[in-house]
């Protein structure tokens, strides 16, 4: 649980309060007004104001109130050293005056009729020991303010310095952003002039271009073409050292305050992120307020000043280091991942705490950014518009800002070791995301060669435009259905841009990922509702938690397994957990009254599975009932067919649902016995291995034979060869990454499905998948069709 700070004796939970002004405001006048409607509540007094500091840095100007006249919002200015507002400034010091109006330094100002009032109490706003403002507040009837209310101002005072010192460094953000982009164009242009200029001139004979190669895990595929930009090392801990003679109280004086400033920017990071893509992206920083009101990682940080008198840096050097230490040793991947937020949080504290100004990050140009790692902050201050791939000292796949980049469909690599080191700023780079691969300053052969791939794909992507909005259909006019698999909000956009016809496959488990508990059932509703109607009357296919294998959740222990992927997981973690599979199955249905939805369920290998998740869907439909909440009463239920006992029992499954998902990536992997992300058999993962062709024939037949509804899901789809195939062979629907959707429409077109099955037929009769490869290209190639 969090722990609350002590409450000032009027009620007001600073924290709690305050961070939900900043979350419901749009800007800083917003935020501010929202402030001091709030304190002049909370206080019973008449007149709350703030005033902050002109840039001129000589006179003030009242930018909100409650209490005086709105019309004098902006209008009223004043010097320093005027006013009973200035003197606070001046002084440096609280200002609480009985009679204000007989002091000498009153000033009237007739926009605000202040002579009403007979008390007066000014606190000064700062930040970093500089003045930015002033928060006042006035009563009709004289009022002594105790010392306890002073001090509880004062806290506010400090809350309201980190709101505008943040407020106004976004705001200074976008006008950089905003400049910038507007040059972005230009700049480009002077790239190309320079290149092209670099190759019309001559070579001295036998001179070639030295290069580098560097390779890493792909995160997200794609390729890339930019110069580098290296993320340098941000204020770390290696130069924090002790220090002799420390006065403990006054550290933790200044650890109390350095935590203070983090957690509003933390707010204001939340709010960013949130802004940009949606609350469940920016979810990952409600943990790291968790972290920051912790009563542990507090005790322990004030015990190492208190008991072993190290200074407060130090202290905070030494905490997080053994944090890090700790998630970095857990066998659980997510958990390890984790690290990197500890990190994240020990470095904004720490720059609070030593005084360096809160570094946003800023990216000059588009280019390749390169980082040891990635931080949910970096994420959520970058300009994304100039991130042209991410490559990452670090190795993990499945961070935060890595699935950020995913939604985002930026090519990524990860686990690239010294690339800091061996890449130096601004150098060119290509970024091959499909193989993995970074080339450093490139030959101009290379170069050349990946532009013009660069310069094919662009055209490429032209000529798909056209098919973004058509229907899919073949040669010969057969229509056929192509939605979208989809994981966070972000690909949301993503599919309507490209022509999805609604969603195949969403994953919940990735917005699970993102937070740091489970979702309540309410927060799950929303969620599926803004998914559902963000797809206009398309149907959306929700299948239900999917974790285990290489999907771990940070709140949620899994037993430590020599086989994960053949292990607890999926369907199987949900049903012995039937109170959190009931929580989403009930929002599920609760969404599903917004629109067209369908339930599925993941790896069912039996139908006692079937069944009990059967059980799940009637106990969650007559809980909805009891407690009078609207619900869809019948929803399509399906199961994913992609484990091989699901494929002898298909006929029987059949029976009991409406639909098949035919999940390739794992179904393949599990006929085969080869994990695709094992590089040592890899070679052995084959979707035209006879054994699959198989496999899919006779679900195909079932589904069929049943009159029920089936769907391709996974990559297998996104590939003209295997396509042509799936198409003779029967297939109708295909759920697949949006970007490619465009494409298929556009090889759909140049194919017949009398064709397709003809080409089918053959290929059945082979006894190897290469063979298979080959013909199918032989016969298109027949066809005026040629696939790479």
């Amino acid at each position: 649980m969090t722990p609350h700070r002590k409450k000032a004796p009027f009620g007001i939970t600073t924290l709690e309060d305050i961070s939900t002004l900043i979350l419901q405001s749009h800007d800083l006048d917003e935020t501010l007004n929202n402030i001091v409607s709030l304190v002049a509540r909370r206080m019973r007094t008449e007149v709350c104001s703030i005033y902050l500091l002109e840039d001129d840095h000589q006179s003030i100007r009242l930018r909100a109130t409650k209490g005086l006249s709105r019309r004098a919002i902006g209008r009223v200015v004043m010097r320093i050293d005027e006013g009973l507002t200035g003197l606070a400034i001046e002084n440096g010091r609280v200002i609480s005056i009985l009679e204000p109006n007989k002091h000498p330094r009153y000033r009237y100002f007739k926009e605000t009729r202040e002579e009403r009032f007979h008390t007066f109490l000014g606190i000064p706003l700062f930040d970093r020991r500089e003045p930015i403002g002033v928060i006042t507040i006035q009563t009709v009837e004289p009022r002594q303010f105790s010392p306890e209310e002073i001090s509880a101002l004062s806290t506010i005072a400090f809350q309201v310095s980190s709101i505008v010192v943040n407020a106004r460094l976004l705001d200074s953000i976008r006008r950089k952003e905003e400049e910038s982009n507007r040059f972005a164009r230009e700049l480009e242009m002077t790239r190309k002039n320079l290149r092209e200029q670099s190759r019309e001139e001559p070579e001295e004979a036998g001179a070639e271009q030295e290069y580098r190669t560097l390779r890493g895990t792909v995160a997200y595929p794609g390729v890339s073409i930019g110069p580098a930009n290296l993320l340098d090392e941000r204020l770390g801990f290696a130069d924090i050292l002790d220090e002799e003679g420390i006065v403990p109280e006054k550290e933790c004086e200044k650890l109390e305050g350095a935590l203070e400033k983090t957690r509003i920017q933390t707010l204001y990071l939340e709010k960013r992120m949130a802004d940009r893509f949606s609350a469940d992206d920016a979810a990952i920083f409600h943990t790291h307020l968790m972290i920051l009101e912790d009563r542990g990682f507090l005790k322990r940080l004030t015990g190492e000043i208190r008991d072993k008198q190290h200074s407060a840096p130090y202290a905070l050097k030494k905490v997080v280091a053994e944090y890090i230490e700790g998630f970095s040793r857990m066998d659980d991947a997510y958990l390890r991942e984790r690290a990197a937020d500890m990190e994240d949080i020990g470095r904004r504290i720490l720059a609070n705490l030593v005084g360096q100004k809160t570094h946003h990050l800023h990216l000059k140009n588009p280019g390749i950014l390169v980082a040891k790692e990635l931080l949910p902050s970096d994420m959520a201050t970058l300009d994304h518009t100039k991130i042209q791939g991410i490559v990452t000292e670090a190795g993990e796949k499945n961070s935060h800002a890595v699935i950020m980049a995913k939604s985002m469909g930026i090519p990524a690599i990860v686990g690239v070791k010294s690339a800091l080191k061996l890449i130096h700023p601004d150098e060119p780079l290509i970024l091959d995301a499909n193989s993995g691969t970074l080339y450093i300053s490139p030959s101009e052969q290379i170069k050349d060669e990946f532009e013009r791939l660069e310069q094919d794909r662009i055209r490429e992507t032209s000529r798909l435009e056209k098919y973004r909005d058509l229907p899919a259909r073949t040669r010969d006019g057969v229509e056929l259905t192509l939605r979208a698999n989809i994981g966070l909000i972000g690909d949301m956009a993503i599919a309507r841009r490209n022509g999805a016809v609604g969603v195949g496959l969403y994953r919940t488990e990735f917005p699970y990922m993102a937070r740091s508990d489970f979702p309540d059932r309410n927060e799950q509703y929303h969620l599926y509702r803004r998914i559902i109607e963000g797809f206009g009357g398309d149907p959306v296919t929700i299948r239900t938690l999917d974790i285990g294998g290489d999907k771990a959740l940070p709140y949620f222990t899994s037993p430590k397994e020599d086989n994960p992927f053949m292990g607890w997981r999926s369907v199987r973690v949900s049903l012995d957990h039937r109170d959190i599979f009931r929580t989403q199955i009930e929002a599920i249905l609760m969404a599903g009254v917004h629109g067209p939805v369908k339930l599925l369920f993941p790896m069912i290998s039996g139908m006692d599975e079937l069944r009990g998740c059967r059980r799940i869907i009637k106990e969650a439909s007559e809980n909805l009932a009891r407690e009078g909440i609207e619900f869809k009463e019948k929803v399509p239920v399906g199961v994913m067919i992609e484990v091989p006992s699901a494929v002898y029992l298909a006929d029987r499954l059949a029976r009991e649902v409406d639909f098949f998902a035919l999940g390739t990536n794992d179904l393949i992997q599990y006929v085969l016995a080869a994990d695709r992300n094992n590089p040592l058999v890899s070679k052995y993962y084959d979707p035209l291995h006879p054994a699959v062709l198989q496999v899919l024939k006779d679900i195909g037949q079932c589904a069929e034979r049943n009159g029920i509804g089936l769907c391709i899901c996974g990559e297998m789809a996104t590939d003209p060869i295997h396509m042509t195939l799936l198409l003779g062979l029967g297939f109708r629907e295909f759920s697949m990454a949006a970007p490619f959707i465009p494409r298929i429409k556009g090889f759909l077109g140049k194919i017949s499905l009398a064709d397709a099955r003809k080409i089918a037929e053959r290929a059945l009769e082979l006894e190897e998948g290469s063979l298979v490869r080959e013909q199918i290209r032989r016969d298109l190639l027949t066809h005026g069709i040629k696939v790479s």
